[in-house]
């Protein structure tokens, strides 16, 4: 589980960072690793591989929400512009 927590906060961060149309994608696995995260601080031989990935989940859930939050209101200014220019 502490593997999987990981691999998923580190994915998420990643495509947090560089994927533009999938951070909702991200978000998704990093809720994952979360829960997985959460899961794998049971074993105390992983423990802090599965804190590693707990961290790198949350940081990388956050940061595909705030870019996700930030294209939908990027397009939703786009359109309004669009439509104001319509009406005139």
């Amino acid at each position: 589980m502490a593997v999987a927590s990981l691999v998923l906060g580190i994915i998420s961060v990643v495509i947090g960072v560089f994927g533009s149309g999938l951070n909702w994608l991200g978000a998704i696995l990093g809720i994952v690793g979360i829960i997985l995260g959460i899961k794998g601080k049971a074993e105390p031989e992983k423990a802090g591989m599965a804190k590693a990935g707990f961290i790198l989940s949350i940081i990388g859930t956050v940061l595909s929400l705030i870019l996700f939050i930030a294209c939908v209101a990027c397009v939703a200014s786009i359109g309004a512009a669009g439509a104001a220019g319509a009406l005139s």
